[in-house]
């Protein structure tokens, strides 16, 4: 979904037509809402995270440190 969204933004930045890539996004999210609303359905009830929540739980990527000799 992200690349949609991305490919989106370029064709909008570039004063492109971005209709079908629009289409598609906007169907991504349809199936996203019918899924989320499934898992409900079926008795999940926990709160899902949101972007924020999931970069704040991504470890941080360490540099690589030069070995010892």
């Amino acid at each position: 979904m992200a690349e949609v969204e991305a490919s989106v933004r370029d064709l909008v930045n570039r004063d492109r037509d971005c209709t079908e890539r629009a289409r598609a996004q906007m169907d991504l999210r349809r199936k996203i809402n019918l899924l989320i609303g499934e898992w409900k359905a079926a008795g999940g009830g926990d709160v899902l995270p949101d972007i924020r929540d999931r970069m704040r739980l991504r470890p941080l990527k360490s540099e690589s440190r030069p070995a010892r000799c």
